[in-house]
């Protein structure tokens, strides 16, 4: 069985401020209060979690945050990630527009029309990155720099020298 634990003991104005907290019309406020001051007053876990209709984790997640920032736990903070790494930076993604200039029978494959998945395959293999890659990841990518998907499908040029005289006639 798991030792009992409770909350450190509360300060005079931090157990004003839970009190307050129990009368909230945010219900995150609410509940994380009543948490707390259940755990301050000598509950155990799974009695607290009974009380207040959730888990064991969740009542241990808020103790832990209310051991970690004291009344500031009772404030939601953002679930968005703190720092975003692009899978490509900036010299990886021009490498990729550079690729997508050349046709997919350039690299040994049997088509000469792109798809995402076809483009991350190639530049996973051709070391643009470090992992595979999405579909997803590249049109992101693509659109990071300013170009979209449908764009890059027709970007593929004959090798053709009379290439553009040919083409002139078919799109005006």
């Amino acid at each position: 069985m798991r030792p009992l634990r409770y909350v450190r003991r509360l300060e005079p104005e931090e157990r004003t401020v839970l009190e307050a907290g129990r009368r909230s019309d945010d219900a995150f406020v609410l509940r994380r209060s009543q948490i707390v001051l259940a755990s301050a007053d000598g509950a155990s876990v799974p009695t607290i979690a009974r009380r207040v209709g959730r888990t064991e984790r969740n009542v241990h997640a808020v103790l832990d945050a209310f051991e970690a920032r004291g009344l500031a736990c009772l404030r939601r903070r953002s679930t968005r990630p703190h720092t975003i790494h692009p899978a490509f930076p900036a010299a990886q993604a021009e490498q990729l527009r550079a690729l997508l200039h050349h046709s997919p029978r350039t690299f040994d494959h049997p088509t000469s029309l792109w798809t995402l998945e076809l483009a991350a395959d190639i530049s996973f293999a051709h070391g643009l990155t470090p992992t595979r890659v999405t579909g997803e990841t590249i049109r992101a990518t693509l659109v990071r720099l300013g170009v979209k998907w449908q764009r890059a499908k027709d970007w593929i040029t004959s090798p053709d020298p009379e290439y553009a005289r040919k083409k002139a006639p078919a799109t005006g």
